[in-house]
Formats: C-alpha cells, sequence, structure tokens
C-alpha cells in the first residue's frame, strides 16, 4: 500500500520539532527577524526621509535663485555692481528680488564687552522689506525692517538662540560695530538661506550711516517664473554684472537638498548590504538547528519510514520546519521594521512611508532564505534509511 501525506497533516507534523523545542526554535528565528527587520527599517526610514525631504523642497519652491559676488582672474574676491539688483528686476519671468550685503566691518555681539572677534559665526547684513517677500520667511516675534535710517535689527533664528535673545522690544539690544541696535524681530528658520539664519540684519539706510555700508550688494536673491528658471539662471550673471559675467556665480539652494537625496540613497544601500549579512547569519542558523534536529530525531525518522512514509514525505517534513521557522522570524522582522520606522517618523514629525514592496517582498526573502536553509537538511534526512535510523536509537 502506497503511503500519502495529505496537506492538512503537513502543518501539525512540520512543526512538530518547533512546538517540542520552542526557546531554540525563537532564538533560531530571531536571526531571520534581524535581518528583515534591518532591511524593512533602512527601507522605510530612508522613504519616510525622502517623502519629507521632497515635500519640504516643494514647499520651499525650487524656484529660488541667488547671485553672488564671485573672483576675478587673480583668484580676489569680485564685487557685485550697485546696479546688480536693478538690472536682474529687468530680466524676464523673474518675480522678485531682494538684494542683501554683508557688512564685512561690523561684527555681532551680545555686548559691549564681548572681546573683538568672538563673533561665533554671525554676521550682519544689509537689506529691505523684499527680502522676507522673496524668501518666503516670516517672523517668530516682532516685526521687519523699514527703510528708515534707524539703528533696528531683526535677528535670524540661529542668531537669536547664539545670543540669547528671545523677545525684543526697546530695551531688547544688541551691539554691532560698535553701536547699539535695538532688536525689533526674530526670523523662523528659513532652510533655503541658512545664512541669514546666522545674520543680523539691518536696513540698507541704516548699514549706510551707521555701518559705513558701501552700497555694493554681495548676495542677491530671486524667484524666477518655475517653468523658466534655466532660461532665467543662464541671463543672470550677464544682467548682473554686463562688464564681467564671469566674476558672478549663480546658484538654486534647493539643488543642496535635492543632493541629500543622493547622499541618502547612496547610504542606503551600505545599511541593506549589512541587512543582507544579517539575514545570512540567520539561514546560517536556521541550516545548523535542522541538521541539529534531523540527528536528534534519527529514531523518529526512522520509525515513520518503517511505518510506510517515503523519503519525500520526510523531505517534506523537515522543509516545512524550516518554512515555518523562516516565517514566524520573517513576520517578527516586518513587524519590528515598521515599529522602528513608525517611532522615528513620529520623534521626527515624518509621514510614516514603507514601501510595500519591502513588507511582502520581506516575507518572501524570509521563506526563501528559510527553504534555502532547509533544504539540505531536508534531503539528508530524507535519505536516511530506517535501519540505520533504527540502529543508532
Amino acid at each position: 500500500m502506497r503511503s500519502t501525506l495529505r496537506f492538512a497533516d503537513l502543518l501539525p507534523t512540520g512543526t512538530l520539532g518547533l512546538r517540542s523545542r520552542r526557546i531554540r526554535a525563537v532564538l533560531s528565528g530571531l536571526g531571520i527577524a534581524i535581518g528583515i527587520a534591518s532591511i524593512v527599517a533602512v527601507l522605510g526610514v530612508t522613504r519616510s526621509s525622502q517623502s519629507n525631504l521632497l515635500a519640504r523642497i516643494d514647499r520651499l519652491g525650487t524656484n529660488m535663485l541667488t547671485v553672488v559676488d564671485g573672483h576675478t582672474i587673480g583668484g580676489t574676491e569680485a564685487e557685485l555692481p550697485a546696479t546688480a539688483a536693478p538690472m536682474i528686476r529687468q530680466v524676464p519671468n523673474v518675480l522678485s528680488v531682494a538684494p542683501t550685503a554683508q557688512v564685512t566691518t561690523a561684527g555681532v555681539y551680545r555686548n559691549d564687552h564681548v572681546p573683538t572677534g568672538q563673533t561665533g559665526g554671525r554676521a550682519v547684513r544689509a537689506c529691505d522689506a523684499s527680502l522676507l517677500t522673496t524668501l518666503d520667511g516670516s517672523l517668530l516675534t516682532g516685526r521687519f525692517l523699514t527703510s528708515a535710517p534707524y539703528p533696528v535689527t531683526v535677528l535670524g533664528y540661529d542668531a537669536a538662540a547664539t545670543l540669547g535673545v528671545r523677545n525684543v522690544g526697546p530695551t531688547v539690544r544688541v551691539w554691532l560695530g560698535g553701536h547699539w541696535f535695538t532688536v525689533a524681530g526674530i526670523l523662523r528658520p528659513l532652510p533655503l538661506a541658512p545664512e541669514i539664519d546666522r545674520s543680523a540684519l539691518v536696513s540698507f539706510a541704516a548699514a549706510a550711516d551707521v555701518l559705513g555700508y558701501d552700497g555694493h550688494p554681495s548676495r542677491v536673491y530671486l524667484r524666477a517664473q518655475k517653468d523658466h528658471v534655466p532660461d532665467v539662471a543662464d541671463l543672470l550673471a550677464p544682467a548682473a554684472n554686463p562688464a564681467n559675467p564671469d566674476q558672478v556665480e549663480v546658484s538654486r539652494p534647493s539643488d543642496a537638498l535635492t543632493a541629500q537625496l543622493a547622499v541618502k540613497a547612496s547610504g542606503q544601500a551600505l545599511f541593506l548590504g549589512l541587512g543582507a549579512i544579517a539575514l545570512l547569519v540567520g539561514a546560517i542558523g536556521i541550516a545548523n538547528v535542522m541538521v541539529i534536529s534531523v540527528l536528534e530525531r534519527r529514531s523518529e525518522i526512522g520509525l515513520r519510514r518503517a511505518l510506510g512514509a517515503a523519503r519525500a514525505h520526510v523531505a517534506a517534513q523537515f522543509l516545512t520546519e524550516s518554512l515555518v521557522l523562516s516565517a514566524f522570524g520573517g513576520a517578527t522582522g516586518l513587524a519590528i521594521g515598521t515599529a522602528i520606522t513608525t517611532g522615528l517618523a513620529y520623534e521626527r514629525h515624518w509621514a510614516v512611508s514603507i514601501p510595500a514592496q519591502a513588507l511582502w517582498g520581506g516575507l518572501l526573502l524570509a521563506l526563501a532564505t528559510g527553504a534555502i536553509a532547509g533544504l539540505y537538511p531536508a534531503l539528508r534526512a530524507a535519505r536516511m534509511s530506517p535501519t540505520e535510523a533504527l540502529r543508532s536509537v
């Protein structure tokens, strides 16, 4: 009579060894769980981070350009003409322009007792009311500058933090270029203009009357029509400095944020490699446990063969055990990886975004790993003859 093994009996038979040795089964499945969790977490965290960064870029706008003074042929720093901003405004498809100038002769200090030179990387920059509109910025507190030549300043977010300034008003002052300036406002962070975050802003009139500003801008911000950004960028250098366009540098601040996507993608490959190594270690662990299980259960194998079980039935039993073990590890890894991604996204205020491929692909990868790891032990158990197995009892 030919022996048969129903599919309904395969799972209870295949999990017999796991149910009798639960601690070993759990520890073996952890290797697969760690590998799958690493892969899911890396893909999930990377995707969530990239989605957040793309949302920031879209929110901040990719149509902002900056024009800064470059260098002469001799290597010295060039100077933008005083007419740079008005000329840029004449370029087609330019929406708004905001010139600024770093006042290099003035430092930023909390008071007049701070030693000269200890500015902490802060700078004084002259600007006008168009800056806030062009940068799409807003005030954390207070009000922005006017065109009046009063000794009034608006602090960038980082500058206010390092100076210890939290409030504004007539009694709140900072020491700029040897003069007291009243703090009228504090800006919110500007991701596309970090140099403004580190600056104390004053009006052009105040910079000229009090700090010796010579009228030449050092950086011009502008917004262009989104469909014409490359065309506008090509015209900015000759517009800003017609005599020496090669001494003008044009950049797109959003490109720095976009470059972070490439950096994150390169880092993702490294961590996926580490996850693959962890998965390989887990597979080796399962294979080792299954080989030991075959040796420990030789009497069971011999008895089943003596009662008529075919070689394929024995192989299917041990292969099922390996697949169940890897499926347990894979499901646990998916749960851990999802929890890590969700927790990190919540902490950093990201939207959770886990690729669907990471979920079903992770489970399939775990099953494939279990099948490969359990194939040799299953074939070894199937090749074992009944008399040899029973003799070892």
